[in-house]
């Protein structure tokens, strides 16, 4: 198993960079894609050792939804982690900024591993809980969700004037990964697929190529509650979305998805369980004495504020994958130590 070689595509983003280390530090060989050479240099920069090993290499994918984006890419890989999708939820144009992108990016990797790859072994695809979720219940009390669940959002839907870009993001998602489970019933090829569908995604930012005015999403849903700007008396957030998990149990998830037999053709629901803003803010304002003079207070201790919402079956990945999922606490708490270090390191 050491010294296969792993594509990792969307190779700059929060939860690749995880991926890339967690593989790395298994022996395995990375060969990641991003956007431009300068995106390269500063993934670089958090693997200074592998990358002068040449244990970590970069190719440029500029765009992934151009018909042969991975071409070169893919050729001589044993496995791919494909990660690089568009995470965004304000967007002009819900067809050209989110649907396309993330369908064509999903087809043109299944083609170009069709044609460039005889010996692939596993694609392990990153989806996400938004192509679990039916967002038309609403917080759906009583019901809990698993990997059985799947988005009935249609493309059109998705695409129609009006449809909110967190509507269209979801579909977006689903329709991606039904295309991989499709392209694979249809074509019966020599390797297998498996797919991780992760809800928010919190925990530490190890990813070089950040900044604080350049956050991801999910590091700016945290940081905007422990900024410089913000105070005690601000309102709480409102929650979209009641699931989480850590960064690093996503990254420990792909591993053990690509690493283990059992786990090909198989869909996992990586998940820890609730949360609410609330929540975060009371740990950050308890556990985090720098900050507390920012964070908004809200209503201390009211955990998800006796909102009833949907629950979370994650037994199908401590089963099979073995996860054993980190605590809410831990995860903030390592989140906001890695954002005040960019405070830290922006300041100097």
């Amino acid at each position: 198993m050491l010294d296969q070689l792993i594509l990792v595509t969307g190779a700059s983003g929060f939860v690749a960079t995880h991926i890339i280390d967690v593989f790395l530090r298994s022996g395995f060989l990375i060969r990641g894609t991003v956007r431009s050479y300068d995106k390269a240099e500063k993934v670089s920069q958090a693997f200074p050792e592998y990358v002068r090993d040449g244990r970590l290499t970069f190719t440029i994918v500029r765009d992934i939804s151009s018909f042969n984006a991975f071409d070169e890419a893919v050729k001589d890989v044993t496995g791919i982690i494909h990660t690089a999708t568009p995470f965004q939820m304000q967007v002009e144009n819900n067809e050209r900024d989110l649907l396309i992108p993330a369908i064509e990016g999903t087809k043109n990797i299944l083609r170009s591993i069709n044609e460039n790859v005889p010996n692939l072994r596993r694609l392990v695809l990153i989806s996400s809980f938004a192509s679990i979720i039916d967002l038309s219940k609403g917080n759906r009390p009583d019901y809990v969700y698993s990997e059985k669940d799947w988005n009935p959002m249609s493309y059109q839907e998705a695409a129609k004037k009006g449809t909110s870009g967190a509507e269209a993001y979801c579909a977006a998602k689903a329709l991606a990964e039904r295309e991989a489970w499709d392209f694979v019933k249809r074509e019966c090829p020599s390797w297998d697929l498996t797919t991780i569908c992760p809800p928010m995604v919190y925990g530490p930012n190890k990813n070089a190529t950040t900044d604080l005015a350049h956050l991801n999403t999910s590091s700016a849903d945290i940081y905007r509650l422990m900024s410089p700007t913000s105070k005690p008396s601000d309102p709480m957030p409102a929650n979209d979305f009641w699931a989480w998990v850590d960064v690093r149990d996503v990254a420990d998830a792909h591993l053990k998805a690509y690493e283990l037999p059992e786990a090909g053709g198989q869909r996992f629901f990586v998940a820890e369980g609730n949360f609410s803003y609330q929540m975060i803010a009371d740990i950050l304002r308890e556990r985090l004495p720098e900050v507390r003079e920012r964070v908004p207070i809200g209503m201390p201790q009211s955990g998800l504020g006796n909102v009833e919402v949907y629950g979370v079956d994650n037994s199908k990945s401590k089963q099979l994958l073995g996860i054993k999922y980190r605590t809410l606490q831990n995860s903030v708490l390592d989140a906001a130590q890695s954002l005040l270090e960019l405070e830290r390191r922006e300041q100097t």
